[in-house]
């Protein structure tokens, strides 16, 4: 049998399939197996189903497609190329290079069509599910006419292991999201080998326990069969839909075929040329791709234009402003007039001490009305971080018009699902205690790779929770995120400082922000004393020295700085001259020139930073960290602060040692 010999779906899925196996064997690296069997898939996908448009990838009402099995990344690649998109072939060919668009594993903002970073296991379907979620919270908003497109997932065995994508399929089986549609890659194979090692559940009967729509199509994966159970879920409007499908890994290759050896190693060359030849591609090339297959896909270039222009006619019909806000939107900027009205201030006469969560409640009401595209919410903790939004309505099964989400102890998912809401056009944020950040690592961590603002709202941000104990007090969290490159993390040293913490979340277009905010009350500075761009710079003077030029410099974020205003009070009276500094953002300041930052904290002075947590990242700017080396304990926080060597004696005998030159 030749390619010319076979039927124009056969020739075309081979086409995937051998595209995957080349670029996989000139790497050296990757994995050929999965991609060569989910090519029907795909290829029903993105020729027949889905509205998409290769010449602009990102018009707001196009469907959606996730490769959750991020390690099948080639079966991505290919069919973007194929079908039209801004990928060429020699990309392809640079597979797994330095320097190419086409990674190990699909990375969003790296190739156009690419709609969501799907590198962790489990993310993927997760994050689709905030995708499905933002499509229905914005068809709310803008009606059948401008937003009525479907989100598609495929996800292996290895997705549907991981807790994650449970905590979100539960979801998304709760609240009816039936624009999302998945195929789970039932292949049996894993790294180790067969599934059955570890895993051996009703993999369909746990989804429909969910709440989902649920199809078995065994091994019968023609392409018109495939096409048929898509259409089908997708008239399922009121439940998510799961089509189990029975691959093959390395369908075809005759010696590697549902083996482990296919899953991520190259095939070898004698395995390729002997799969090909199954193919009928025996005398061809690598990287053959034949004229009437190439001539298939890329139809769907002029449907997309088609399917664009049309849905454009309807909205601009039917209701062009809100088109016009659509796509702002999509493009992430505030609304022109912003802020409209001023964010608020606090004075601290009449209130001199308010817990930063407590602000934060108050300052989120301002960003909500300033920010209509605002939405977020808790894992079952609104109560605790108050950070609901007044009069926001709440999003509920079948009602998707209101702007608080009750996410259920879930916060594993919680994360993934605010990525895919900020995905979607809206400004997304999720709540919850510093210490749960654990939780949510990996998705935190996606919103900084795939460089999307998402806002992390992390409250009760130290030992000061108190009672609750060391499993509940973050120690460690503050360093961790810290750590992680493209995340802006903002601990506000009182009321004022959570404003402006909270509009500079808000402006950021490309960059997440992480909001540390305090259980216990803090001292209310004067807005005057705290500059509008100090969240920018990340730190400022709060308070000079009364000689002028600082002998010590006290340096700290969050409660701390109070404490170091009340150090500073002792070494005056031993006749120092203390600077104390509140650097709310370690990034932000990071990032100023090294004469602004001596301008601030000047490297020829004795410098003292003072945390209530891990003193690692201090020790950039600082001679000496007053931290926690160890973890919490389960007591008042009045008994907690003085325990662990935040009180204003040590903090100023440990800045006197710093000045003398002795480490405490």
């Amino acid at each position: 049998m030749s390619t010319t010999e076979l039927d124009i779906d056969t020739l075309s899925v081979n086409t995937i399939r051998t595209l995957a196996m080349d670029a996989v064997e000139r790497a050296k690296s990757g994995h050929p197996g999965t991609p060569m069997a989910l090519a029907p898939i795909a290829h029903v996908l993105f020729t027949r189903v889905m509205r998409h448009s290769p010449r602009d990838p990102e018009w707001p009402n196009r469907d959606r497609f996730v490769l959750s099995a991020g390690h099948a990344s080639m079966l991505l690649y290919a069919v973007l190329y194929l079908t039209g998109y801004d990928v060429s072939l020699d990309e392809l060919k640079r597979f797994r290079q330095l320097g190419s668009p086409t990674a190990g594993h699909p990375e969003y903002g790296h190739l156009p069509g690419v709609e969501a970073t799907t590198g962790p296991l489990g993310q993927g379907i997760a994050t689709s599910t905030g995708l499905a979620l933002g499509e229905r919270m914005l068809n709310a908003r803008f009606g059948d006419a401008l937003v009525d497109h479907h989100t598609f997932v495929i996800a292996g065995d290895g997705d549907l292991q991981e807790g994650v994508s449970g905590e979100a399929a539960s979801l998304a089986g709760h609240l009816g999201l039936g624009r999302l549609v998945a195929f789970y890659d039932d292949n049996h194979i894993s790294i180790e080998g067969d599934t059955s090692l570890a895993f051996s559940e009703d993999v369909g009967a746990r989804y429909a326990a969910y709440g989902w729509h649920v199809q078995d199509l065994g091994e019968d994966l023609g392409v018109d069969r495939i096409e048929d159970a898509t259409r089908t879920a997708m008239e399922v409007g009121d439940r998510p839909s799961l089509i189990i499908c029975r691959t093959h890994i390395a369908y075809g290759s005759p010696n590697k075929q549902d083996t482990h050896a296919a899953h991520g190693a190259p095939l070898g060359e004698e395995e390729v040329s002997l799969t090909k030849e199954a193919y009928g591609w025996s005398t061809e090339e690598p990287f053959f791709v034949p004229a009437d297959a190439l001539a298939l896909y890329r139809k769907c270039v002029k449907r997309g234009e088609q399917a664009q222009g049309a849905w454009r006619e309807r909205a601009e019909a039917t209701d062009p402003e809100a088109l016009a806000e659509l796509e702002r939107l999509g493009a992430r900027h505030l609304p022109d007039v912003f802020p409209n009205e001023p964010p608020p201030r606090f004075e601290p006469a009449g209130q001199p001490a308010l817990a930063t969560r407590k602000t934060g409640e108050a300052v989120l009401g301002w960003a909500a009305r300033e920010v209509p595209e605002l939405v977020g919410g808790s894992a079952d903790l609104a109560p605790s971080t108050l950070a609901t939004i007044a009069r926001g309505g709440d999003v509920a099964p079948g009602d998707y018009a209101g702007r608080n989400l009750h996410f259920g102890i879930r916060e594993h998912a919680m994360g993934a699902v605010v990525n895919g809401l900020t995905l979607s056009g809206l400004r997304a944020y999720v709540a919850g205690f510093l210490i749960f950040s654990d939780y949510m690592k990996a998705a935190v961590r996606l919103s900084s790779l795939m460089a999307i603002p998402s806002i992390w709202v992390f409250t009760h941000d130290s030992i000061g929770l108190g009672e609750d104990g060391p499993t509940h007090q973050p120690v460690e969290q503050l360093a961790m995120l810290r750590a992680q490159p493209n995340l802006y993390v903002v601990r506000p040293a009182g009321a004022n400082e959570t404003t402006l913490a909270w509009r500079f979340a808000l402006e950021q277009t490309d960059t997440p922000v992480a909001i540390c905010l305090s259980r216990q009350a803090l001292p209310v500075l004067r807005p005057a004393g705290v500059p509008a761009d100090a969240i920018e710079r990340g730190a400022y003077v709060l308070r000079e020295g009364y000689k002028g030029e600082p002998d010590v410099t006290l340096v700290a974020s969050g409660s701390e700085v109070g404490l170091c205003n009340q150090a500073a009070d002792l070494l005056e009276v031993d006749g120092l001259s203390p600077r104390v500094v509140s650097m709310p953002c370690i990034e932000r300041f990071a990032e100023l020139e090294a004469g602004a930052r001596d301008e601030v904290v000047p490297r020829d002075v004795p410098t003292l930073a003072v945390e209530a947590a891990s003193p690692d990242p201090w020790y950039r700017f600082a001679d000496d960290v007053v931290g926690m080396e160890g973890f919490g304990a389960s007591a008042p926080a009045r008994d907690l602060f003085p325990h662990f060597g935040f009180t204003p004696r040590n903090v100023a005998d440990r800045a006197m040692a710093v000045r003398q030159g002795a480490r405490a």
